[in-house]
């Protein structure tokens, strides 16, 4: 079925190819903190943003934020760990 593959070649759950899936997954994980920090810089630094921001604009700032945060910390943690998830 596949000739390609000898016998020891290791597809399992820590296999290369899920190494492979996971560094990319951490490549799209700082490019999602990258992105987000960016809108929130532009907007906080934007000249014509109105003086009193509104409440779900408070709230979507707060959700963006802590989602970066935890983002920092999952990137943080699978680095710690030596494998990535």
């Amino acid at each position: 079925m596949y000739p390609d593959l000898s016998p020891k070649l290791d597809l399992s759950i820590e296999g290369m190819r899920s190494q492979q899936w996971s560094e990319g997954i951490f490549a799209f994980l700082l490019v999602g903190i990258v992105v987000f920090t960016g809108i929130v810089i532009t907007f906080m630094f934007t000249k014509n943003r109105p003086k009193e921001i509104r409440v779900g604009e408070r709230l979507m700032f707060a959700a963006i934020i802590l989602g970066v945060v935890v983002a920092i910390m999952f990137g943080a943690v699978q680095m710690l760990g030596g494998y990535l998830f």
